[in-house]
């Protein structure tokens, strides 16, 4: 029977009064069945958080920008990846160049990756009503600089005098504290789920193709310099990772999927965003049917409860804060740490070398 070259897992996890993004607030989209907003974090976020969790070291980006003479302004052009797969992210994340006139490169990610969103739109969502936050640093005023710039016409621009400014404050008997104010901000908090296909065909091989090439020239010479292997996949003659390279990833990779966080820097408040069960299959309806969120019949208004459905031919690993969210459950303490095992067994278990035989 031959191995199916792909694997499923679907995670649950339970957010609490959290926000997953800095930028404008929190995202979301509105379902269009209950009409309610549903916060997420992003599939992109998300692939983001899992390389980071690896522990390996990230390849090194150059960011390119062009300055104008004429008007002495700056304007950001796309950055550039070196394109290597000797690193991790670029092996596991993909990457892109191309210039106008120049040699281009494209690598399309072996991992596919779905938003963080409610499991069920009765299950998760953003918390009413909204807030209104502080940036307080009142607390030493001599420490902190205040700058108050005129706005009339005459001096437009010009920043107060500590005098002209001791004399406005006293004159009009205001204040200006070292506080700004964030108004109407939402926070999230419930059941919320995520999905990641992994294409086993090209997790470990980079494409030799000239005709959509994945690499430059000189790359795929240093790969070779390295051990990468000659061979072929569904797509055609590639150069696959050394044994001993994938022994060190599969491990770290199959943690990183389970234990990934959003990190600090694109998440505004900590939640353990502690993980309720995961579902491992080689069958996406599999782990669509084997955690999900129930409709009820049985109340007067919609009303939904989480399901996790052992019926099901997903593998599934249950955690012992399951049955928290979700009556009857009973999960264990090393749920995890299985899960992580079965994802070694399952990538470690396909036949790279010769999976076009």
């Amino acid at each position: 029977m031959k191995t199916i070259p792909f694997i499923y897992l679907r995670g649950l996890r339970h957010a609490q009064h959290t926000v997953f993004a800095v930028n404008d607030g929190q995202k979301f989209y509105v379902d269009p069945q209950f009409g309610r907003k549903m916060a997420y974090s992003s599939g992109q976020q998300v692939k983001r958080s899992v390389l980071e969790a690896l522990n390996m070291p990230f390849s090194a980006m150059t960011f390119n920008w062009e300055i104008d003479k004429k008007d002495n302004k700056a304007s950001q052009k796309e950055p550039h990846s070196p394109c290597d797969p000797s690193f991790t992210d670029q092996l596991l994340g993909g990457y892109m160049k191309a210039e106008s006139g120049s040699f281009g490169v494209k690598r399309r990610s072996p991992l596919s990756f779905s938003a963080m969103r409610p499991l069920h739109p009765l299950l998760g969502g953003i918390e009413y009503p909204t807030e209104n936050l502080t940036f307080d640093r009142t607390s030493h005023p001599e420490h902190h600089e205040v700058k108050v710039f005129w706005l009339d016409n005459k001096k437009r621009g010009a920043q107060l005098s500590k005098e002209e400014l001791d004399e406005w404050l006293t004159s009009n008997k205001r204040t200006l504290p070292s506080r700004a104010f964030i108004q109407d901000q939402t926070r999230v908090s419930g059941l919320f789920t995520y999905d990641v296909a992994i294409d086993l065909r090209t997790l470990f091989c980079v494409s030799t193709n000239k005709l959509e090439p994945e690499l430059f020239p000189n790359i795929e010479k240093k790969l070779r310099s390295e051990g990468w292997l000659e061979g072929a996949n569904i797509f055609g003659k590639c150069l696959i990772c050394p044994k001993e390279r994938r022994e060190e990833i599969i491990p770290a990779l199959a943690k990183a999927l389970i234990n990934w966080r959003i990190t600090s820097n694109q998440s505004r408040t900590f939640s353990l965003m502690e993980t309720v069960a995961l579902a491992i299959s080689d069958n996406a309806n599999q782990i669509a049917y084997a955690i999900r969120g129930d409709l009820r019949d049985d109340t007067e208004r919609p009303q939904a409860v989480p399901k996790i459905d052992e019926s099901t031919k997903a593998e599934l690993f249950i955690t012992p804060i399951a049955s928290s969210h979700i009556a009857g459950s009973v999960g264990s303490a090393d749920a995890l740490e299985k899960a992580e095992q079965r994802l070694v067994e399952m990538i470690g278990h396909f036949d790279f070398e010769n999976q076009a035989n």
